[in-house]
């Protein structure tokens, strides 16, 4: 049987990727809670992530920018390139809500290097499609 924290990880980082606004309100301050209560990174960066993506949703970017930057720190301070990775890819979105192209091109570009170097194809694919449509590529 799963734990709830293993569970709320999953559906908010599912939520977050399917930009799902009520199921990431929903489950994230779950997950935040047992993510502080038990000091476990990934999973309160993975709440920072889904917050941010909440947050661009409602073009409160100010508050996005906070979040992602902070799910940024913690996966590249325990050298989780796919996470990291995922998290620039979020920055990126956030640039290209903010209508700016090219801070767009510099996030997108880093998650696409790191996506390489570990050989993610999918999501190589994803951030080679965005900044095509970004018209970066």
């Amino acid at each position: 049987m799963a734990h709830k924290h293993i569970v709320y990880m999953m559906l908010v980082d599912s939520a977050s990727k399917a930009r799902d606004l009520g199921t990431i309100l929903e489950y994230a301050p779950l997950l935040e809670e047992l993510a502080a209560r038990d000091n476990h990174k990934p999973y309160m960066a993975i709440c920072h992530r889904a917050y941010g993506v909440a947050h661009i949703s409602r073009q409160e970017f100010d508050k996005s920018e906070a979040r992602l930057t902070q799910a940024l720190d913690i996966f590249a301070s325990l050298e989780m390139d796919w996470q990291t990775g995922r998290t620039l890819a979020e920055l990126g979105s956030l640039a290209q809500a903010k209508k700016d192209r090219l801070e767009a091109h510099k996030h997108l570009s880093k998650a696409l290097e790191l996506f390489e170097n570990i050989g993610a194809e999918p999501d190589i694919k994803w951030i080679r499609e965005a900044l095509t449509e970004i018209g970066m590529i």
